[in-house]
C-alpha cells in the first residue's frame, strides 16, 4: 500500500514537471520574439522643437539706477572769532542774497580802539609832515625822519588789522542761497566750534548715483541723464559734470556726479531719484529669447540646429530686457537657435523643426 502511494507520487511529479518545462519553453520563446520586435520598437522618431533664426536688430543701451539729490552747494555757517551775539539778520528758510549780513557779534571793544588808533594816525601824519619839512632844510637828521615815518606805517598796519578782526563779528552769505534752521538765539556766546545754521543754494542741485564698472569707459562729461522723483510728475535732465577716479572696491561700481538746474526749487536735497543713463544704439546686436540660455556652472550655453542634430555652444550675455538676452560673442546672424524642449535634448538626439520664426 505505501509503495503504491509513492509511485503515484512519482507519477503525478514527472507529468507536472513535463509541463513546467513546456511553460518555461513557451515564455523563452516570447521574450525572443519580444526581442526581436524591440529594436524596432525603440526606434522613435526625431524630436520635434521650434527654433529661431537669429538677425542683427538696434538694441538702445540704457541703464537704470538709485541716485540721490544734493544741494550743489551746501555750507556751515560758523564765526571765526568767539562772541557775543548782538544781532540775527535772517529768518529761517528764506532766501538771502551773497554778501548779506546774517549774524552780527559784539565790537565794541574793538570800535574803541579803532577810535584810538585814528587819534593817533593824525598825530603820526602831523609829525611825519613836519619832519619831512625840516628834513629839506637839514633840521633833522635822516634816521629821525626815518623813525616818525616807521610810525606812521605802523599805526596804519594796526588799523587795518582792527579793521579786519570787526569783520569777523560779521557773518555774511558766501553766496546766495536758502538759510536753514538756526542753533542760535541773541545774546548767546558763540565760539568758531558753534554752527550758527546752514546755508545751502537752491538755483541749482546735484544728482549722485553709481554705476556698474562694466560701463565705467561709457560715461563722459556732458552727457545727459534723465530722473524722475517719487511724488513728482514729468521728467527731469541733468548734466554729468565729473566721475570719481577710483572704482569703489566693495561694490565694483563707480560714482557718478551731474548737475541739474532748479530755479523754481522743485527738487529737495536729500529725494531719492531714479536715473537712466542712455549709453548708445548698437545697431547690430544679438538677441535671443532668455529662455533659451542653458546656465552652467562656468559658462552660459545656447543649443544650435545642425542639419538636424543639436550642437552646444558657450556664449557670453550683454545686455538684458523683459524678454530677451543679447549674445556678444558665441552666436553669429543667421545661426538657428532652439527654443523649445531644452530640458529633453541630448548630443545624440535626432531633431525636426515644427516652427521656424
Amino acid at each position: 500500500m505505501f509503495s503504491s502511494q509513492i509511485q503515484l507520487i512519482f507519477v503525478y511529479m514527472k507529468k507536472y514537471s513535463l509541463a513546467l518545462v513546456l511553460i518555461l519553453a513557451m515564455l523563452a520563446c516570447e521574450e525572443k520574439k519580444d526581442a526581436k520586435k524591440s529594436p524596432e520598437n525603440s526606434k522613435s522618431g526625431p524630436l520635434s522643437v521650434e527654433a529661431i533664426v537669429i538677425q542683427p536688430t538696434t538694441v538702445s543701451s540704457a541703464i537704470e539706477v538709485a541716485g540721490n539729490v544734493l544741494p550743489f552747494e551746501l555750507t556751515e555757517i560758523r564765526p571765526e572769532i568767539s562772541g557775543r551775539i548782538i544781532g540775527l539778520n535772517f529768518k529761517e528758510g528764506a532766501t538771502v542774497a551773497k554778501d548779506a549780513l546774517l549774524v552780527k557779534l559784539f565790537d565794541g571793544d574793538l570800535q574803541a580802539q579803532l577810535k584810538k588808533l585814528n587819534v593817533q594816525l593824525q598825530i603820526a601824519e602831523k609829525t611825519e609832515e613836519r619832519q619831512r619839512e625840516l628834513l629839506k632844510i637839514s633840521g633833522i637828521s635822516q634816521q629821525d625822519f626815518d623813525l616818525s615815518l616807521l610810525q606812521l606805517n605802523n599805526i596804519k598796519a594796526d588799523i587795518e588789522l582792527t579793521m579786519v578782526n570787526i569783520g569777523k563779528t560779521e557773518i555774511r552769505a558766501p553766496y546766495s542761497g536758502r538759510m536753514g534752521l538756526r542753533n542760535v538765539s541773541l545774546g548767546a556766546y558763540i565760539t568758531p566750534a558753534n554752527v550758527v545754521t546752514t546755508l545751502s543754494q537752491v538755483d541749482k542741485k546735484k544728482i549722485s548715483f553709481s554705476i556698474p564698472e562694466k560701463y565705467s569707459n561709457d560715461i563722459r562729461p556732458g552727457m545727459t541723464v534723465a530722473f524722475g522723483i517719487e511724488g513728482k510728475e514729468g521728467e527731469f535732465k541733468a548734466t554729468i559734470i565729473a566721475s570719481e577716479t577710483v572704482i569703489e572696491a566693495e561694490t565694483r561700481n563707480l560714482k557718478i556726479l551731474a548737475t541739474v538746474n532748479d530755479e523754481k526749487n522743485n527738487l529737495v536735497p536729500g529725494s531719492f531719484a531714479k536715473v537712466g543713463l542712455a549709453l548708445g544704439t548698437n545697431s547690430a546686436a544679438v538677441m535671443v529669447p532668455s529662455q533659451c540660455i542653458i546656465p552652467n556652472a562656468r559658462t552660459k550655453q545656447l543649443l544650435l540646429y545642425r542639419n538636424g542634430i543639436p550642437e552646444f555652444v558657450n556664449v557670453t550675455t550683454g545686455l538684458r530686457n523683459a524678454d530677451n538676452v543679447q549674445i556678444t560673442s558665441g552666436l553669429q546672424p543667421g545661426d538657428t537657435v532652439i527654443t523649445t524642449g531644452l530640458l529633453f535634448i541630448r548630443k545624440d538626439s535626432k531633431l525636426k523643426l515644427s516652427k521656424v520664426n
